[in-house]
């Protein structure tokens, strides 16, 4: 563990001098000895830090003549502006797409771009199967048995516990596990609200959102959001204050599909608001321990005093999609969530909440994290400089600190659906960004997950997808 942390900081060094230009493309790194006598260490912690950097793209290896920096931090493409919603309708031409691209996702892909999971080869398949059969031998009839309304307690403890590294103040009892992160927003969305009331969200926003909405006939109110920082709060200050809100959904932490986070400040402010006007925080969570910094961010639930926030989480973007565990800590509202997961499930599945509560309680879990926050941090920075090699010139990309999605912004020339059609034919799949709204806007904007291994073929993928663009424009 120290030899992993000690090759880490070498490796962060070296990144933070390219980052900052003291170490410029072409410059030749110092020598493995050179680099032993100055840190103290072995020749297999000098070279583990430089693999490190080989692997985000940063750094190069020349036979017989030493280890050169290859790229920079400043050729990365510029981040899109703020967004401005439209306010022009178009809710079936975004159920249609949704549709279409939904449709092609069970078809095979040599590449898909557009799939919100990490790959299966990033997950510890092995390892959580042989949890869930653990979970079988010890649980009574075999884990055949309705659970408890409320969820697993075992499973509740360890998110309370795992809480406090991010300054939530939860127990076991404010806890109730869902199917899933969707599951919980649903309950959510269902015990606070009735067909026709106006909820708040980000635009961008994620498609599940919008189609969740739709089906319940709630009107959806999007505001303006930047890339970097979330939502914009003189935006839903303003909004507030003129408009009747019944609710606010908003993804504190690495959004989908933006990937923006939102600063501390903001959180406490946007808070404050809710509890100023009396309206509840339906808070998406569930990206937030993929982050690439040096501790996990604080959510709004953080600086919830009232219990106004019902903060949402799950392990489908980190560990087992399909295993559909997932969690709301509702606040003052947890009756009212208790009785909609009553009246809709009753219950959670018993197995899957035992094993990971099971991968949670033995620390596999924040483990597996570290080896997938390193490897997706790696990948971002190989998409961000194939991008800005392959795209057309003027492109524009989000630079999330976590998470595994890119938000793409396009020379105006190109219309994504196209560009996806295009793809299609190369067994490339992509999200236009025409989806992650209701209205008329984001025509020349895509969503790319990176949560796929990088290789040849990737690349390959990305340059194809770039020589398309550069075709519409």
């Amino acid at each position: 563990m120290k030899k992993d942390l000690l090759y880490q900081r070498i490796a962060k060094n070296m990144e933070h001098q390219i980052q900052h230009n003291v170490l410029k493309v072409g410059d030749q790194l110092p020598s493995i000895r050179t680099m032993c006598r100055e840190y103290g260490v072995s020749m297999s912690t000098v070279l583990q830090a430089y693999y490190d950097l080989v692997g985000k793209g940063l750094i190069e290896s020349r036979p017989q003549s030493g280890y050169y920096v290859s790229y920079s931090h400043r050729k990365f493409p510029t981040a899109p502006e703020t967004s401005n919603p439209v306010g022009t309708p178009g809710v079936q031409e975004t159920t249609a797409l949704i549709s279409k691209v939904y449709a092609n996702l069970g078809s095979h892909h040599d590449l898909s771009f557009s799939v919100g999971v990490p790959s299966p080869a990033l997950l510890p398949v092995a390892k959580i199967n042989k949890a869930l059969v653990t979970a079988m031998r010890s649980l009574p009839a075999g884990g055949t048995l309705y659970d408890d309304i409320q969820g697993s307690s075992r499973l509740r403890r360890q998110i309370a516990r795992a809480a406090f590294s991010w300054g939530g103040k939860l127990e076991e009892q404010d806890l109730v596990t869902t199917a899933g992160c969707m599951n919980a927003l649903a309950y959510s969305l269902m015990a606070l609200t009735v067909h026709g009331d106006t909820i708040v969200t980000e635009s961008p926003v994620y498609l599940g959102v919008l189609q969740l909405a739709q089906s319940l006939g709630l009107r959806v109110l999007e505001l303006p959001t930047n890339p970097i920082t979330g939502i914009e709060i003189d935006a839903l200050k303003k909004t507030l204050e003129t408009d009747k809100i019944k609710l606010c959904l908003l993804t504190s932490n690495f959004s989908n599909p933006l990937g923006s986070c939102m600063p501390d400040e903001h959180k406490r402010e946007v808070v404050l608001l809710m509890e100023k006007y009396g309206i509840p925080l339906i808070e998406d969570d569930l990206y937030a321990d993929i982050y690439f910094g040096h501790h996990r961010p604080k959510s709004c639930k953080t600086y919830d005093e009232s219990g106004i926030v019902l903060w949402c989480g799950s392990v489908s973007k980190t560990l087992a999609p399909g295993y559909r565990v997932g969690w709301v800590a509702p606040g003052r509202f947890r009756d009212q969530v208790m009785r909609t997961k009553l009246y809709h499930s009753v219950s959670s599945a018993t197995l899957p909440q035992e094993a990971i509560a099971n991968f949670l309680e033995t620390g596999r879990y924040e483990n597996h994290l570290r080896k997938l926050r390193s490897t997706l941090y790696a990948n971002l920075l190989q998409y961000l400089r194939a991008i800005s090699t392959y795209f057309p010139e003027g492109t524009k990309v989000s630079r999330p600190e976590g998470g595994f999605l890119l938000w793409v912004e396009l020379p105006r020339q190109v219309h994504a659906v196209q560009l996806y059609e295009s793809a299609l034919r190369y067994n490339i799949s992509i999200a236009p960004g025409r989806m992650f709204t209701l209205q008329h806007q984001y025509h020349n904007c895509l969503r790319l997950s990176y949560g796929i291994l990088w290789n040849d073929q990737v690349e390959a993928g990305l340059r194809t997808l770039g020589k398309l663009a550069k075709r519409m424009v």
